[in-house]
Parts: structure tokens; C-alpha cells; sequence
């Protein structure tokens, strides 16, 4: 009996260190979230589509019509843009039998400003601008020539500078009253790490990471919200096209990731779009990715924020592991190729 009362009289004594344990182990995750929803910028926000006008270039084929009809199909006013009318026309007439609904079509080049320019003032003030042309040619850098790099940067990056300064100004006016404007860049997963065959590429697109978080900074406070869409190998025509070029390597370390259709990642990048989001990962390799490489881009949700911040070394041990991969099939490769 005298054992029993000395147990219960020691027990609380003895409960209190796991309490106070257990209590540190919830303050600090706690205390590093309410951090976090203090800090993170710029703020959550939601941009409407319905009843908006959304101009698309590349928006003849692949993910950029997918992206019309997707967007259509939510009420959209939609504006496509890419260089061949026939196409344009072609998807004009497929968006209205699936929707019921007419786009309006602009034919001109994104390397050429006054073109884009002239367009953007045809179609009037844009709501939401997705910048999604893109070309890819995969090439050692050796071996490729120097006319397709420029054609790839011309394309992918100095195209995106082209659209975005000739539809900003309009976009700017009376955002106060016509409500939160996105601009929104179609990169890719070889924009988040650099993949062999891929050099001319993935500068290109690693590029629209710089401008958009230093165009996120500049158009804040003209309420108008910057994402940054990350879709990995999509079925599209581009990528048949891309196939038949494709070094072997390329291939093997790019098979590491799935492909998507052309649906699935409108509907994701279009989900970003409207939940302002500045980093939009299409599949849960985007989102190790998105997560691997989050540095100093900015961050909307508190709570992935906290998985960043939590997470980040795990991730780095997997990149690592990734990495080993690939050079490994390097390594294999270069020695049953060149003996």
C-alpha cells in the first residue's frame, strides 16, 4: 500500500519532463506557421476568370489550346495568339464546337514587337496574360548551331518581354475597379534543372524565373499577380517533333519524369492562375522541384511555405540522389559509346 501512494504521489513528477516535451514539440512548428502567415508576401488572392479577358499566345496547339478551352469554358473572353492564321482558325473552329463560344485570333510573331503590340491593341485590356509560346530544339551545344539558340531564347524569353511590355500599360488602367490581374509564364521543369541536350533550352527558361519575381516586385502594386507554371514533358506536337531530335541520353535521364496531356496541365497551371500562385508544379515531381528550388521566389501560402521551410533537406538528400542518377547514365553511356 505505502508503494502504491508513493507511485501516484511520483508519477505527475515524473509525466511532467514528456509534457513539457511534448508541448515544446507543438510550440515550435506552431510558433513557426504563425511566423510564417505574418511574413509570407505577397498576400493570398484569388483572380477571377469569368467574364475576364484572357489573351493566350502559343495558342493554337498543345497547352495553349487546351488553355483557351479550358478557359472558355469558364466564361472566359478569350484572345488567342500564334503565327500561323491557318492554325488559329483552326483552333477558333474547335474551341466553338466544344464551348459554343468565339475567340478572337491574332496572327503575328512574338519576336516582333510592333506585330504583338499592334495585336495587343486590336484585342483591348487583358485581365489575365499567359505567355505559354515556346519552341525547343534538343541538341548538345557542341553540336548545335547558333542560329537555333537564338531562335530559342528569341522565342521563349525575348518573346515573353515583347508580350508582357506591349499589353502592360493597358493592364494597368483602372485595375482598381476592374479587380486583380495575372500575368502568368508557361516555363517548364527543364526551367527548374538543367538536363543534358537541353543548354539552349533551359537558359531560355530558366530565364522567365528572373523576370518573373523581378515582375512580380514591379507590378504589386498594380494589383496584378505573377505565376510561373512548370509543366513537365506534355503530348503536345512539339514534343513529337522534339522526339525525333532528342539525344539518346536526353531520353534516358528526361524518362525519370512522366509526361502529361495537354489537358491535365491546363487545368493545373489555369487552378495556379486563379489562386495567384507564383510557383505552379503540374505533377508531384513539379512540386519536389518547385520545393527543391524555392530560394528566394516569393510564396502566397503560409502553409507551403512551411513545408519549404521543413522540408528543404530531405529534398536536397533526394536531388542528390537524383543527380547521382543521371550521372551514372552518363557515366555508363559515354564508356559503351566511345570505347
Amino acid at each position: 500500500m505505502l508503494w502504491s501512494l508513493e507511485y501516484l504521489f511520483e508519477a505527475p513528477s515524473m509525466a511532467d519532463p514528456n509534457l513539457a516535451y511534448l508541448s515544446f514539440l507543438l510550440l515550435v512548428p506552431l510558433s513557426i506557421l504563425f511566423f510564417l502567415y505574418l511574413i509570407v508576401r505577397p498576400r493570398p488572392v484569388r483572380i477571377p476568370i469569368k467574364n475576364r479577358h484572357v489573351f493566350i499566345t502559343g495558342g493554337s496547339s498543345g497547352i495553349g489550346l487546351a488553355l483557351a478551352h479550358q478557359a472558355a469554358s469558364e466564361g472566359a473572353r478569350v484572345s488567342i495568339l500564334a503565327r500561323s492564321l491557318d492554325k488559329l482558325e483552326d483552333a477558333k473552329q474547335a474551341i466553338r464546337l466544344a464551348t459554343g463560344i468565339d475567340v478572337a485570333v491574332f496572327a503575328a510573331d512574338v519576336r516582333d514587337y510592333d506585330a504583338v503590340t499592334k495585336a495587343v491593341e486590336e484585342a483591348g485590356p487583358i485581365d489575365v496574360l499567359i505567355v505559354n509560346q515556346g519552341v525547343f530544339v534538343p541538341q548538345e551545344l557542341e553540336r548545335q548551331g547558333l542560329d537555333e539558340v537564338k531562335f530559342m531564347v528569341d522565342v521563349n524569353l525575348i518573346g515573353a518581354f515583347n508580350m508582357i511590355k506591349a499589353a502592360l500599360p493597358a493592364m494597368k488602367l483602372n485595375r482598381s475597379v476592374r479587380g486583380p490581374a495575372s500575368i502568368a509564364l508557361m516555363s517548364s521543369q527543364a526551367g527548374q534543372v538543367g538536363i543534358y541536350g537541353y543548354t539552349a533550352y533551359s537558359a531560355s527558361k530558366f530565364g522567365l524565373r528572373g523576370l518573373a519575381e523581378a515582375l512580380q516586385q514591379e507590378v504589386i502594386a498594380d494589383d496584378i499577380h505573377v505565376s510561373l507554371i512548370f509543366p513537365p514533358d506534355t503530348d503536345t506536337p512539339g514534343l513529337v517533333e522534339e522526339n525525333k531530335r532528342r539525344p539518346q541520353l536526353t531520353a534516358i535521364i528526361a524518362a525519370s519524369s512522366g509526361a502529361m496531356k495537354a489537358d491535365e496541365v491546363a487545368m493545373k497551371a489555369l487552378s495556379g492562375i486563379k489562386s495567384g500562385s507564383f510557383i505552379v508544379p503540374c505533377n508531384f515531381d513539379g512540386l519536389l522541384l518547385s520545393i527543391a528550388t524555392a530560394g528566394l521566389s516569393p510564396q502566397r501560402s503560409f502553409l507551403m511555405a512551411f513545408v519549404e521551410v521543413v522540408a528543404i533537406g530531405i529534398i536536397r538528400f533526394v536531388a542528390l540522389c537524383y543527380q547521382w542518377n543521371w550521372y551514372r547514365s552518363i557515366e555508363k553511356w559515354t564508356r559503351k559509346n566511345r570505347t
